[in-house]
């Protein structure tokens, strides 16, 4: 709660509605996210037969018009969290979905940006399956060791808010 990944979001979002747009920040920490089956069920009825938290977090990603992902890097890599719910988002694919731009936004500890590429690449084949969508942006927020390292990275926050504001 409150991460640096988290920041980033929030930089993004105030940007957003200071241009007048809303934006839904949805935290998967304290959501109940299993992990996929591969039963392909929801493939012809655009429903997961699992019950958790994945539900509404679809029905929400179907509808908007832009998604971004926040993420901490953990192992050069996105979090588990979000991959799990990537995973999950198998209904989205045969369905009306309303999104075309993505961005991600990610926080590590390590001070490269070439750190996040498997974060990167991971979203990138996620959205690969989404003919409609495009990855529009990412902020490399690095050298974010510790919980609020990030506010020393104005760059990166700068750059978040500014996606924002034009999206």
């Amino acid at each position: 709660m409150g991460g640096n990944s988290e920041t980033l979001a929030d930089a993004f979002i105030k940007g957003t509605e200071e241009a007048g747009s809303s934006a839904k920040k949805i935290c998967l920490y304290d959501k109940k996210i299993e992990f996929c089956k591969g039963c392909l069920a929801c493939q012809s009825t655009e429903k997961c037969v699992l019950r958790d938290d994945t539900e509404e977090i679809i029905a929400q990603m179907k509808a908007a018009d832009v998604l971004v992902f926040a993420t901490p890097v953990y192992f050069y890599e996105m979090s588990g969290q979000m991959k799990t719910l990537l995973d999950r988002t198998n209904p989205l694919f045969p369905s009306e979905y309303r999104f075309r731009d993505i961005y991600l936004l990610a926080a590590s500890a390590d001070e490269e940006p070439a750190s996040m590429d498997g974060a990167v690449k991971g979203l990138e084949g996620w959205i690969r399956c989404f003919e409609q969508a495009r990855l529009s942006g990412v902020v490399r927020g690095t050298g974010a060791d510790k919980k609020g390292e990030i506010s020393k990275c104005t760059a990166a926050l700068s750059t978040a808010y500014e996606m924002g504001k034009h999206i």
